[in-house]
């Protein structure tokens, strides 16, 4: 579940892979040669500047960021404003993994887009998972949750539900299984009569 740091995105996570290939509207800023074939309505073997097209996010983001904004980008709906504002009037009642099965991760992915619309999408994420946490965390602790419910989380918060009712369900067999009586150990007992001796005494 952790977000590794040590590939961006991870070249070994099959997750950010999936994430990665979620497309991404462009809008070619110069021409680019022999690249013609990508856009099926032209005939010229060339890319023209302004021709829109639609890419994974990691072409849209080589393209937009690390080769001099070769591109515009234009990020997916759910994570503009208007949906925004959705989350923050009530992200608890909002089924996420209808938006994206990987909302988290693309979104961290797209923070980093050379867009007007990227700037708040860190603060969004924060809030949508704070907001919804206490409600997962009650989902993995009642015994009888919906089974349907895994369905309807995205990736990062399915798994920290089941990670709740994993850590929910050891701890119920911990409990039935029971423990053996404490007992105090000699240390504490020869001391408590050293007290007793020196109150005696005294």
């Amino acid at each position: 579940m952790a977000y590794s740091c040590s590939y961006s995105p991870d070249y070994f996570s099959i997750v950010d892979i999936l994430a990665t290939e979620e497309r991404i509207s462009c809008k070619f800023q110069v021409n680019v040669p022999r690249l013609g074939y990508l856009d099926v309505s032209s005939e010229s073997q060339d890319l023209k500047s302004g021709t829109k097209l639609e890419l994974p996010f990691w072409a849209a983001y080589d393209l937009n960021v690390l080769h001099g904004s070769i591109v515009n980008v234009d990020i997916p709906k759910v994570y503009k404003d208007g949906y925004r504002e959705i989350l923050n009037a009530d992200a608890c009642a909002v089924t996420l993994s209808k938006w994206n099965h990987f909302y988290y991760e693309l979104g961290m992915h797209l923070r980093k887009l050379k867009n007007r619309d990227c700037e708040n999408i860190t603060e969004c994420l924060l809030q949508a998972f704070k907001s919804r946490f206490r409600l997962i965390m009650d989902w993995a602790q009642n015994p009888i949750s919906d089974p349907t419910l895994c369905t309807q989380l995205p990736r990062m918060e399915r798994l920290l539900f089941l990670s709740g009712k994993k850590s929910k369900i050891q701890l119920n067999d911990w409990l039935k299984w029971g423990v053996g009586s404490i007992e105090s150990s000699e240390t504490a007992v020869n001391l408590k009569k050293r007290k007793r001796t020196d109150c005696e005494l005294n």
